[in-house]
């Protein structure tokens, strides 16, 4: 047994957790941590992929009460029709999107130095949505219409550049499309479900090939860790944001960014190729 192996799961997996749902990229982290670390590769990237559906897990075990009332009254009440349809309508935009250019990107931007100009630039845009007047327009996530789900959907394929963040993506897509910060987190909450389900089936199946049995022990210590990290980061934000705003998490951003860059310009540390 590699402990060493085991030990950097162990780490991704809680960078993945406490990252998912915040507006900082978990991909971005993963990619920066990775490289750091000494695990990357091919592998390294379904394992980063398979991780994020711990997260996943995490949503659904938290608003487990919610989503059972949405299967079971998907055939007779219109509230639970038209939040199932909105999860549907928003998760298009990235999906179709994701099969077009997932090899470009993957090949191009699962970098750490374009990952860190995304969370600069991310950064920028958070403080300039937070900047302006928030006018709320839709309180609850069930007072959602199919234009608000497209458009907080087409807000989330900005989120298949690394280091956007697809919780960045989607939380600041609803408050510049008027949502409250209640109902844009808890929505994008929602969709990841159905986006990460979606990229973790892709993902493993075009890279099955590379897969073996050995890699179970691994990817089961990330997974495991990401769940727990998870969870605990998902009800922290809800607290969070009911008394702060996104502000503090776009100044990480940029921080971040900036020493990823200096660092890598400067030689102190070689961000090379994956």
């Amino acid at each position: 047994m590699d402990l060493a192996l085991y030990l950097k799961a162990f780490i991704l997996g809680i960078v993945e957790g406490l990252t998912e749902f915040l507006p900082i990229s978990s991909t971005g982290h993963l990619i920066i941590v990775g490289q750091l670390i000494g695990f990357n590769g091919d592998k390294a990237k379904v394992f980063d992929i398979t991780i994020q559906l711990a997260a996943i897990l995490a949503v659904c075990w938290e608003y487990r009460a919610r989503l059972a009332a949405a299967v079971m009254g998907l055939a007779t009440e219109p509230t639970q029709q038209r939040f199932v349809a909105n999860l549907a309508i928003a998760f298009l935009p990235a999906a179709v999107l994701g099969l077009l250019f997932h090899g470009a990107i993957k090949h191009y931007l699962f970098h750490p130095l374009p990952v860190a100009a995304a969370f600069i630039i991310g950064g920028l845009l958070i403080l300039w949505v937070e900047r302006r007047d928030h006018r709320i327009v839709i309180q609850g996530v069930d007072d959602m219409r199919w234009p608000d789900a497209l458009k907080v959907g087409f807000a989330q394929a900005l989120a298949l550049i690394p280091g956007t963040s697809r919780a960045g993506a989607t939380i600041i897509g609803g408050l510049f499309f008027g949502m409250s910060r209640k109902a844009a987190t808890e929505f994008s909450f929602f969709l990841a479900i159905p986006t990460m389900f979606a990229a973790v089936a892709y993902d493993v199946y075009q890279n099955r090939a590379i897969l073996h049995a050995d890699d179970v022990g691994v990817f089961a210590v990330g997974f495991v860790a990401s769940f727990v990290s998870a969870f605990l980061a998902v009800r922290g934000l809800l607290r969070y944001i009911s008394r702060h705003d996104f502000s503090a998490f776009a100044w990480y951003r940029i921080a971040f960014g900036v020493v990823v860059l200096a660092t890598g310009y400067s030689g102190l540390v070689n961000w090379g190729e994956q």
